[in-house]
């Protein structure tokens, strides 16, 4: 097989340009609910935060390393959107900075305000409208080059069949693959656990279009697998320890799939585990066969 491509971005993340979704849905039915950003006071400082749904996130307007100019040193995102880089939101101007790392292409996660499934809080319409126009927009990167590869992410508040619609409408727009929540019942009440055969259409319809599932991180489960901060740590400190310890959480989701049968019922289905490293694979593999001869599991089918 030929080799097309040299060092690949596989955890990148595309934030999309602050007026991405005003841009892609109706402001005459949505309102204020568009997700945009906004000016607000923090801590006695002007900052620009976004609104979704008619509430402020109390999170960074961009959150990503790539936006911190002048290094990690600087220590905090950006506090305006003025401070974040073209090249953070713009495909045509990234182009340049890839070549100047010599990046052949990038695997897009989503960003702020993505990245913490915020349309979960809402209705179902609403949140569709947000998902297909946070999809549209990142399916135009692909339109600028092929060496951006963006993942698409899902409604949860929908019924299985407009998750599977807008899986294909967004694989023909360019999408690469499909990243959702490791566990939605634990997300928001009503939803179902990954294990449901409620979600079974999906795996069918990504392993039809050839698409991969992907988590990134602690995929939406850094509350219940973590520890309480200890606030005796620095900045720094606190995010190097919530950062060592994401390998828990897909270390604890492999046995879910292996055991729940998805695994066996769809084989030509992937899965990619982003931003977790990659040593635990073969303790978990190796506990997980342990248990299989142990309990003799082949007799429970």
């Amino acid at each position: 097989m030929e080799i097309k491509f040299g060092l690949f971005s596989c955890d990148s993340h595309g934030q999309l340009e602050k007026d991405a979704w005003v841009k892609r849905m109706s402001t005459a039915r949505w309102g204020d609910r568009v997700p945009q950003v906004v000016e607000a006071e923090e801590n006695g400082q002007r900052v620009d935060r976004w609104l979704i749904n008619g509430k402020v996130r109390n999170q960074w307007v961009c959150n990503c390393p790539a936006a911190m100019e002048g290094g990690v040193a600087r220590g905090y995102y950006p506090r305006r959107w003025a401070e974040v880089p073209k090249i953070v939101y713009d495909p045509a101007a990234r182009l340049q900075a890839l070549d100047d790392d010599r990046v052949d292409g990038e695997v897009l996660y989503p960003n702020s305000p993505v990245s913490n499934f915020a349309f979960l809080q809402a209705d179902a319409a609403f949140e569709l409208a947000c998902v297909q126009a946070h999809n549209d927009a990142l399916a135009e990167w692909r339109e600028v080059s092929a060496r951006y590869v963006p993942l698409a992410i899902i409604p949860y508040l929908s019924d299985i069949e407009v998750v599977v619609a807008e899986v294909e409408r967004s694989v023909k727009r360019g999408h690469r693959g499909v990243i959702m929540l490791a566990e939605p019942a634990f997300t928001k009440k009503g939803l179902k656990r990954m294990n449901d055969r409620f979600w079974e259409p999906l795996w069918a319809c990504c392993q039809e279009l050839g698409v991969p599932m992907h988590w990134h991180g602690s995929a939406g489960l850094a509350e219940q697998l973590s520890l309480p901060e200890w606030k005796g740590f620095s900045k720094k400190e606190s995010h190097t320890v919530s950062t060592a310890r994401l390998c828990a959480t897909p270390a604890q989701l492999i046995p879910n799939l292996i055991f729940s049968g998805i695994l066996d019922r769809y084989p030509g289905l992937n899965w990619a585990c982003a931003e977790t490293g990659f040593g635990w694979v073969n303790f978990v593999l190796e506990a997980c066969d342990h248990e299989w001869q142990q309990r003799r599991l082949w007799k429970e089918g």
